[in-house]
């Protein structure tokens, strides 16, 4: 690649964009260009401080999950590297080469004046970056081309190869035209890219310019162009690496920024007091990493007068300095777990659901709100969340199929990293929200019954499709495979469906957008039945602080807004079509009376993809009103 010195800055994202949309190993669309993420060796601190966000919780969960690779123990949790001051002052971006580490890719450039196709490194192609306030300028040119007075614009040739061990590679232009032999007049051929457009399929034309070979992108798509495809050269770009044994996998064809060439696999947590009423061990399994160092009663109290520890104070200091010096002796921490499959769930509903309320810190404070009217007849508690704070860490991602937590097989990770690092990246949002506990006494009942509930039935059918369907043609068959691992079971249906009512609700009174807004649903299992529904904001800026969804919870508001979300729950503009939808053989959907005119929510918002829903069980949609949930009180 040719060219004058240029800016490094290329364009901006936000920290989420590059926990769930763009993250290590992905591509990220530029208005010029393509680039994709570098894995975590390129990932530079130097001269960074206040980069490592604490939650001892989620740590301690990534590398329980972590262990499933052979991966060494992480032992923090980093934000994107990003320099303050550098947006009133870009040219310090280019200065201190500060930022996340992206590369040009596909590496392949087509000259939108002459369709010249030729790689990056073949001189062809000039990078114009110039000027530190401009990123999104940023763009490749021929500069040789001949057919326009000014330089034409260079774009990225759009076809790629992927594979279902996750690896990325270019599409082989050169071998494909020439059916996998050398040209004859030049052994790197330029080649030309003809796009002639059309709505059946792509109908793109690859013509060698030395030896004039051409042929159509057609021939290599489906079953059979797969077959004209070289197999996989088990290539991570993102590491700049090869598999050492090559890759058994075919090589699927792919338009780079296809919405399943990269998944995320993350996992949040709300930053959370430990529970008043859990015990010393609990306590010691959740936060040990930052205990082990309690050692002496100076510490201690050193320790607990510190923003954020106050918890400490709620247990017996001679009891806690004995429990942290006899799991010393031992040698065992939390750091070891047995457990591969975290459960980060259990200890924020401890929290919430606890019969004392935390001691306030500046990540989370509870408050106690008034319960009154019918309302009372369908929750036990609801409670203030007047500040928390969510972490979310990327720990891997896949390609081709979106990994599934209850059969890993499914999707097979990919690391981000080249050798072992002891740091993945995270992010943090502070907000404010509601947690809902719906009446045991209420609930209970109402999941014996619908167990043996036809409509039930057909939920659970639905969910067996799912799974079967869930599964990858690419991968083999499992006659071990379970079609009902992960079903959320009946009290999942009814919160997720009441919690998507009272969004849609909310979201109209709070002053939030409904994509502002998301959602934590605590449904437990048999063994550990829990009843409660955390509705809270997630957003990166100032928006999720603003307290109007929090002002919501107080009596003289609460009521009306239950009951106005069961009204509208009660009527659709798509019914009837929408009040009698059940799943039914063949259809795998997971959802029953339920759409986008009535419950679904915007993606970000909702935690299982608008699946799970029915709001059936909300209100009364036909004759049968043994299936609903709420209290007559309530019903519209």
């Amino acid at each position: 690649m040719s060219g004058s010195t240029y800016h490094r800055r290329v364009g901006a994202a936000r920290p989420s964009h590059l926990m769930y949309t763009a993250g290590v190993g992905s591509l990220v669309d530029l208005p010029n260009f393509s680039v994709l993420v570098k894995g975590l060796e390129s990932w530079s601190y130097s001269g960074l401080t206040d980069y490592v966000i604490d939650e001892p919780r989620l740590r301690t969960a990534v590398n329980r999950r972590l262990q499933l690779y052979g991966n060494t123990q992480v032992t923090e949790l980093r934000t994107a590297p990003w320099l303050q001051g550098n947006d009133s002052d870009p040219k310090g971006w280019h200065a201190q080469g500060v930022g996340v580490p992206v590369t040009p890719f596909p590496q392949w450039l087509r000259c939108t004046g002459c369709n010249l196709l030729a790689p990056i490194d073949s001189e062809a192609f000039t990078l114009l970056n110039t000027n530190a306030r401009t990123p999104h300028e940023a763009r490749f040119v021929h500069s040789e081309c001949g057919r326009t007075r000014r330089k034409p614009l260079a774009v990225t040739a759009r076809f790629t190869l992927v594979c279902t061990n996750g690896h990325l590679d270019e599409f082989p232009y050169a071998h494909f035209v020439h059916h996998g032999q050398q040209c004859t007049k030049n052994p790197r051929p330029l080649l030309r890219m003809t796009d002639h457009g059309g709505n059946l399929a792509a109908n793109v034309t690859l013509q060698c310019v030395a030896c004039q070979a051409k042929r159509n992108i057609r021939d290599a798509m489906g079953e059979r162009g797969a077959r004209e495809l070289p197999r996989c050269r088990g290539r991570h770009p993102h590491l700049a690496t090869f598999a050492p044994d090559g890759c058994d996998e075919q090589a699927t064809l792919m338009i780079a920024g296809a919405s399943n060439q990269w998944f995320p696999l993350t996992m949040s947590t709300l930053a959370l007091p430990p529970a008043p009423d859990s015990g010393i061990d609990k306590l010691l399994d959740d936060r040990w990493n930052e205990l082990q160092h309690i050692t002496t009663p100076e510490v201690y109290t050193a320790l607990s007068n510190m923003p954020g520890q106050a918890y400490l104070k709620e247990y017996d200091r001679d009891a806690l300095l004995a429990a942290i010096q006899a799991r010393l002796n031992g040698g065992t921490s939390d750091e070891q777990p047995t457990e591969t499959v975290p459960d980060l769930l259990g200890p924020e509903w401890e929290v919430l659901a606890g019969t004392r309320l935390p001691t306030p810190t500046d990540d989370f404070t509870l408050e106690e709100a008034d319960v009154a009217g019918p309302t009372a007849e369908l929750f036990g508690s609801v409670r203030q969340v007047q500040r928390l704070r969510e972490v979310r860490a990327q720990i891997g991602f896949t390609r081709l199929d979106a990994p599934d937590p209850d059969n890993p097989e499914i999707a097979r990770p990919v690391r981000l990293w080249r050798s072992s690092q002891n740091w993945v990246p995270a992010s943090e949002v502070r907000g404010e929200g509601i947690f809902l506990r719906v009446r045991e006494d209420l609930i209970n009942p109402w999941a014996e019954r619908m167990q043996k509930s036809a409509v039930m039935q057909a939920h659970r059918e639905a969910y067996t499709r799912f799974r079967t369907n869930r599964r990858s043609g690419r991968l083999s068959a499992d006659a071990d495979f379970d079609t009902m691992a992960g079903w959320p079971g009946e009290r999942y249906l009814a919160l997720h469906s009441l919690s998507h009512a009272l969004i849609r609700t909310i979201a109209l009174e709070c002053g939030y957008s409904s994509a502002s807004l998301a959602e934590r649903i605590y449904a437990g299992d048999d063994e550990h039945p829990r009843t409660g529904i955390l509705l809270y904001t997630a957003v990166p800026d100032s928006e999720g602080t603003l307290g109007g969804l929090v002002a919501l919870a107080e009596s003289t508001h609460f009521d009306r807004i239950v009951r106005r979300a069961l009204k509208d729950a009660a009527r659709c503009s798509s019914d009837p079509l929408c009040s009698e939808r059940l799943p039914r053989s063949p259809a795998d959907y997971l959802h029953g009376a339920a759409c986008h005119a009535c419950l679904f929510v915007s993606e970000t918002t909702c935690e299982r993809g608008n699946r799970f829903l029915d709001r059936r069980f909300l209100v009364p949609l036909g004759d049968d009103a043994d299936e609903v949930l709420t209290p007559q009180a309530l019903r519209p």
